[in-house]
């Protein structure tokens, strides 16, 4: 009775979140100008600085700055989360403080065209280095511990990383986390944990993310983010590239 509740709990939970990222894509009626994307991305557009200034030339993040990749991660989901910053939804601190400013500077048709624009970018793979990131004061986390809670989760705690974001971190619907930065990882994870950021999708009126994030010690994200950090590029098929 207890796993058939559970399975219950997570299928609503995935469904209702699958509808609210789906909207800020599917529901969006602006035809798409990649090239208008592409120039944003590389050039920035008048209060916005240009997305590779922090992010890369490919747009594969950078550790240092604790800025996320943003290639192929997910159109619909960069869509909401420019619109959630335009519309103070999400509020981060430190370098990330920036966002908001620039998505305002934005239209709605710019925003758009840059997630589909990112969307379209191939890249070579360029994993987070775990050995100098690695501090006595702050140790990175352990891949293999990770990835048994991104594969299997933690059985009466929380479910698996990879039944809304797909192996390794790769689904339609919720962002691809595979090969995502680490500091990055790490900074979300706790951000969802202790409410600072709180755009994720609800089920009644509890956050997915918000509530997962509690039930994880500080190993835990930092072993998950160690592991999707490094963890093997795949294709949407769940095929390793």
């Amino acid at each position: 009775m207890r796993k058939s509740k559970f399975t219950l709990s997570l299928r609503l939970v995935l469904a209702a979140a699958a509808l609210q990222l789906g909207t800020a894509y599917a529901g969006n009626d602006v035809s798409v100008n990649i090239a208008n994307g592409q120039k944003i991305f590389n050039e920035g557009k008048g209060d916005a600085s240009a997305c590779m200034g922090c992010h890369g030339e490919q747009g594969l993040g950078n550790d240092g700055m604790g800025a996320p990749r943003l290639a192929n991660i997910g159109t619909a989901y960069i869509i909401k989360q420019l619109n959630d910053l335009a519309n103070d939804r999400r509020v981060p601190a430190g370098m990330g403080a920036v966002m908001p400013g620039f998505a305002k500077a934005l239209t709605e048709q710019d925003r758009h065209d840059v997630a589909v624009f990112l969307n379209t970018k191939d890249y070579e793979v360029e994993l987070s280095d775990l050995k100098s990131l690695d501090d006595p004061a702050n140790p990175v986390g352990k891949p293999e511990l990770g990835k048994s809670i991104v594969l299997q989760g933690v059985k009466g705690k929380v479910p698996a990383c990879q039944d809304c974001h797909g192996f390794n971190g790769r689904a339609d619907r919720f962002p691809q986390i595979n090969q995502q930065k680490y500091v990055y990882l790490v900074n979300q994870l706790n951000n969802w944990r202790d409410n600072s950021r709180a755009n994720d999708p609800e089920v009644e009126k509890v956050g997915i993310m918000r509530g997962i994030a509690k039930k994880l010690s500080d190993a835990d994200i930092k072993n998950i983010a160690a592991y999707l950090s490094t963890a093997p590029r795949v294709s949407p098929d769940g095929d390793p590239k």
